[in-house]
């Protein structure tokens, strides 16, 4: 082949980029099953806020959610080669992170109601009575308007909680990944969080707070 036979470099497409995070995450699915490793770091990295989300949004405390979180990426390295459709991989992450999130919550219960029937007199007992004091989201509330908006987003409906609480993760929150994770269309997210943010404002009037203007 000649010089001029050469392909010019300006005529070369560069690599593509994933677009969504959904295309990274079968990207990242792919190159693991090479021996690539790097793309599945990044996407530990860029996933890992989505499902920790995900599984406290489930009820399970901050400490235990960090380990539950853990436990989803350590099976999908242990799934890796049975995944049938890379594009799928996002999903199957929320789907694994929301059942391990529901199995710890149902362990968790089962201790207390097994601790809670122990003997009054039973020796060095493990049950102890609940914590009076605000759960684990009470130390990122700051100040008192912050608490009334959290009493108050716990009084809407648990779509528009859900909802809410991943659009909060962000700035710019991504409507595609809000859309993976709570199976809404992409196109009903902004409409359904004007609701939803019209409700709040309805519970805050009817609790008589106006944090917005405090």
């Amino acid at each position: 082949m000649t010089a001029d036979d050469a392909v010019p470099d300006e005529a070369v497409d560069p690599p593509s980029v994933p677009e969504t995070l959904g295309d990274r995450a079968a990207h990242a699915l792919l190159e693991y099953r090479e021996g690539r490793t790097a793309p599945i770091g990044a996407l530990v990295r860029e996933a890992t806020p989505l499902l920790w989300h995900t599984v406290r949004a489930q009820g399970v405390d901050r400490d235990t959610a960090d380990d539950v979180v853990q436990s989803v990426w350590a099976a999908l390295v242990r799934h890796a080669d049975t995944i049938a459709e890379p594009h799928a991989v996002l999903k199957w992450l929320l789907v694994t992170a929301r059942r391990a999130a529901w199995e710890t919550v149902r362990r968790t219960r089962e201790d207390q109601r097994r601790r809670a029937e122990l003997p009054d007199d039973t020796p060095d007992s493990p049950y102890t009575l609940p914590d009076p004091q605000p759960g684990p989201d009470a130390h990122l509330l700051a100040d008192e308007r912050d608490r009334a908006v959290w009493r108050a987003l716990r009084r809407l409906p648990e779509r528009c909680q859900e909802l809410l609480r991943l659009v909060s993760l962000a700035d710019r929150p991504d409507y595609r990944m809000i859309s993976t994770a709570i199976g809404m269309p992409v196109g009903s997210i902004g409409a359904t969080r004007g609701r939803c943010l019209a409700k709040l404002r309805a519970v805050l009037d009817d609790m008589g707070e106006d944090p917005w203007t405090t």
